[in-house]
């Protein structure tokens, strides 16, 4: 995204990342960047009006509305700005900060008030499922480029898109994207995972941290992609140490982004990560990140698909 970094780690979006001091402990403990808690597009919205009870979209809960009024009472969208001008007083590193956005309606003229608090970059975090039986793949994937055009338009900051896997076809519409002139592409973002209490007849959530088994669906896309996009890729979900972003880098990704690990081990594991990259640099007789990154993608390839294939056919055949 233009940006040097010190090294290849950045503390993703989490509920970690919403304080000053924890900003200087986790550039302390060798984040290279860092990535605010997410706004959510509904509480910019909430400001000027009450627009979810009159929005065509359905959520997943009819106390959606309840949930989102209450909580932007609390997390005034002045704190976040606060936060950004207090951030990059009290820290070094690149502050990015996050919108988790599903249209292109007002809430795009906020991200102008980002960057003049001061705001190194932004992510967009699009979340939108293909649930909606009322709109095709095509309206789906369309909102994509609405979002990053009408923010690009108010920004002159770095804009990465955070995205999901949920494409028809992904590789075609990922490099669509990238030709919007967005400085990056974060494979991929994490949906709430629902389970149900079959005794209380209640849904409920799961699997709210990943585990290091989710790494190879991004791993397989950044392989595939890297070489192919007009943005940089940073990898995201399942890396949960050293081996898990070194694969992210060999995949392709230029930086990697962690957040569930920091809830279970600390911020300590940023500095376990980023050491454990340093040694294996070191045993492979690398001196810098830029020597093996996409080593191991598919940019030799001249039909990923068929590659896949291959790979699959290789795997299964010998199994009965």
């Amino acid at each position: 995204m233009g940006f040097k970094l010190k090294n290849p780690i950045i503390a993703g979006s989490s509920g970690l990342n919403k304080t000053v001091e924890n900003l200087t402990k986790l550039e302390k403990h060798g984040a290279a960047a860092v990535v605010l808690k997410s706004l959510f597009e509904e509480q910019i919205l909430h400001e000027a009006n009450k627009v979810i009870s009159h929005n065509d979209n359905s959520y997943f809960y009819p106390e959606a509305e309840d949930y989102i009024n209450n909580y932007s009472k609390e997390k005034d969208l002045s704190d976040y700005l606060r936060l950004i001008e207090q951030g990059k007083k009290a820290v070094s590193i690149p502050i990015i900060a996050s919108i988790n956005c599903f249209t292109a309606s007002e809430w795009t003229s906020f991200a102008k008030k980002i960057e003049n608090a001061g705001a190194d970059a932004l992510e967009l975090n699009l979340f939108i499922l293909p649930s909606d039986t009322r709109r095709d793949s095509a309206e789906n994937e369309q909102l994509y480029f609405d979002v990053v055009t009408e923010v690009m338009k108010k920004v002159s900051i770095p804009v990465a898109l955070k995205i999901s896997h949920y494409f028809s076809s992904l590789s075609k519409t990922a490099l669509k994207l990238s030709w919007t002139g967005i400085a990056g592409m974060v494979m991929f973002n994490r949906f709430f995972s629902p389970d149900i209490d079959i005794d209380k007849f209640k849904v409920t959530s799961t699997h709210v941290f990943s585990d290091k088994n989710e790494i190879f669906t991004p791993l397989r896309w950044i392989a595939m992609l890297s070489d192919r996009l007009h943005c940089d890729i940073a990898g995201s979900t399942g890396v949960h140490d050293g081996p898990g972003a070194v694969k992210m880098l060999l995949a392709g990704a230029k930086a990697v982004q962690i957040a569930s690990v920091l809830y279970k081990n600390g911020f300590e594991a940023i500095g376990q990560i980023t050491s454990f990259i340093e040694q294996w640099m070191e045993k492979h007789q690398f001196n810098t990140t830029e020597e093996f990154i996409g080593k191991l993608s598919m940019k030799a390839a001249e039909n990923p698909a068929a590659y896949e294939r291959v790979q699959f056919m290789k795997h299964f055949a010998g199994i009965e």
